[in-house]
């Protein structure tokens, strides 16, 4: 049953139940009925189901998709992606009597297109290499479509411009990586990348806020395998450390490197400078330079409460 229920003069129409006018309907999806749960009257049949046919997945390489409907909309190609594409007709009624076929794609997808949509597919493989969530994808997906559109890095490669706007998107989402991990998952050189996210933030007119050595803490004492404790005596070190003034000009990845190497060392967790440069992505010689930097108030740098297995005396002095 039908009812209108009128809002700033216009009035909506509304399924509800005759006799329990403010139940809230149950929706059948197999028979496509509206169901009142209080006295099983079929309100609304004929429902239809806006939902996919069955489930498709991304990695499996059958030769048919079954799926009829295309994928879904997307707002940052021209047209919203909602295009037909005609495949080539095998049997002797596609063709006419010169041979010529019948039925002709009216529009095929514009250069422009198909650069954005294979920018946006390196993109996805390449945040998933790393497990970055869906949000960050879409952020850099729109990032790319600004600077495309402004041809503004025009002799630039596509791939160079992706791997640079999913750095930006990460620090702009607050989860940054390094460009060493960027680098990994792409086929750009670190150089290429960090120019090309020069020339970005120039011609967007935006900015990224400054990494911190609490923003890459948790991440790489997690990938070590070091335990709670470990994790914030490092990270006090670090803030310490910084708020000290003992490693001026030092990168916050070398300086949170170094604070990992001390507060692994002090506790029975230890880990090599080999073990820590492999996930940070620094060289050994470079968490030994800022390592140097804060040993000598290292006393003063660990947290109240933390529980020494070796104590600051006995620790390497590198």
């Amino acid at each position: 049953m039908f009812s209108s229920s009128s809002s700033d003069g216009l009035a909506l129409p509304r399924v509800q139940c005759p006799n329990h006018p403010d139940a809230i309907l149950v929706e059948d999806y197999r028979a496509g009925d509206m169901i009142c749960p209080d006295c099983g009257l079929v309100v609304g049949d004929r429902v239809i189901d806006v939902g996919s046919e069955w489930r498709t997945f991304s990695n499996e390489k059958a030769l048919k998709d079954p799926s009829r409907v295309g994928d879904a909309q997307n707002p940052l190609l021209n047209g919203g992606d909602l295009t037909t594409m005609i495949s080539k007709g095998t049997g002797a009624a596609s063709f006419d009597e010169f041979g010529n076929s019948k039925y002709q794609n009216r529009r095929t997808m514009s250069s422009s297109d198909r650069a954005m949509l294979n920018a946006f597919k390196e993109i996805s493989t390449m945040a998933d290499r790393i497990n970055l969530p869906r949000n960050i994808i879409d952020r850099t997906n729109n990032l790319f479509k600004q600077v495309y559109e402004q041809k503004s890095l025009k002799g630039r490669a596509n791939d160079a411009i992706a791997s640079a706007c999913l750095y930006i998107a990460c620090r702009q989402e607050g989860v940054p990586r390094t460009f060493k991990e960027i680098c990994a998952v792409s086929r750009i050189s670190k150089k290429e990348i960090g120019r090309c996210f020069k020339l970005i933030l120039k011609a967007l007119e935006t900015s990224v806020d400054l990494i911190t050595t609490g923003d890459f803490m948790s991440r790489f004492c997690s990938n070590l395998g070091l335990p709670k404790q470990v994790q914030m005596a490092a990270t006090f070190i670090a803030r310490k450390a910084v708020e000290l003034d003992l490693v001026p000009g030092r990168s916050p990845i070398s300086v949170a490197a170094a604070a990992i190497y001390m507060a692994s060392q002090a506790s029975a967790e230890k880990k090599t400078q080999k073990e820590i440069g492999d996930i940070a992505g620094v060289a050994d010689v470079t968490i030994r330079q800022s390592y140097r930097l804060i040993y000598p108030r290292a006393a003063e740098l660990f947290p109240p409460d933390f529980k020494f297995d070796t104590p600051v005396d006995k620790l390497p002095q590198l």
